[in-house]
């Protein structure tokens, strides 16, 4: 048996990067996984294709979380999509990867862009999370993808980082929140990987000096946070909540 055989998740940003990544991972574990995206079509069912071909099962829901009512939109598609196939809208792992990054000191960013920033990644997981919390069962899983950019000082992240903080602190109140229900709620901070979002980390060159600032001499790749999400919504995970693990193999320690 697989670890998360019969379990269901939810993956937002899940066509590419580490939202790929990791709806690969928790499917080979054997849950039944939706695929989260905004508008890569291609990217969705590139996961979708590969997930069935390799015998687990999938789906895919488009909804923007840049807009005011992208997660309501989302968890209506979510919640009906899961009644049409097992008529009832029930599930167990919640993973708030989706987001949206932008590099800008303070002086550079605009209301707008601020805006946006806070909406995608701060914003629609809250609203999300606060949407599907009558589906989630009992033992369930929400897992936040965070950075380590809120423990390490990047002027050029004036937005993101403060946004990702506050999806952090939203997981650890959570945490006691939902704790009654044996609900784990945490938070996994990557660092460098190596994803559309990080031209740095992808680039030949530019990796080796992002990799000179990392104890373990590499930059990272998807499967590095993968792999860390798929411990946290497993049973083995079940005694760890509250928690903003880092998963940057040591970088600017």
């Amino acid at each position: 048996m697989r670890p998360l055989s019969g379990k269901i998740a939810l993956v937002t940003g899940g066509s590419r990067g580490i939202g790929q990544a990791i709806a690969r991972r928790l499917a080979a574990d054997g849950a039944i996984v939706a695929i989260h995206y905004h508008s890569s079509v291609e990217g969705a069912g590139d996961t979708v294709a590969g997930i069935l071909a390799d015998g687990g099962t999938a789906f895919a829901l488009q909804a923007n979380l840049s807009e005011r009512d992208g997660a309501a939109v989302l968890a209506e598609r979510f919640v009906l999509e899961l009644t049409a196939r097992y008529a009832k809208a029930e599930f167990d792992i919640l993973v708030n990867n989706a987001g949206v990054s932008q590099r800008a000191t303070i002086e550079e960013v605009t209301e707008d862009d601020f805006d946006r920033l806070l909406q995608t990644n701060l914003k629609s997981p809250f609203f999300l999370i606060k949407a599907l919390l009558p589906h989630l069962r009992e033992d369930g899983r929400i897992i936040n993808i965070s950075s380590m950019g809120t423990r390490a000082a990047y002027p050029a992240m004036a937005s993101y980082a403060p946004a990702k903080a506050g999806l952090e602190a939203l997981g650890r109140l959570l945490a006691v929140h939902l704790g009654a229900r044996r609900i784990t709620v945490n938070s996994v901070m990557p660092g460098a990987t190596a994803t559309d979002m990080n031209a740095n980390a992808r680039d030949p060159v530019g990796s080796r000096t992002v990799a000179s600032t990392i104890a373990l001499g590499r930059v990272g790749q998807p499967d590095d946070i993968a792999r860390v999400v798929a411990f946290l919504a497993s049973e083995d995970g079940r005694w760890v909540t509250g928690q903003s693990i880092d998963a940057s193999g040591g970088q600017r320690l």
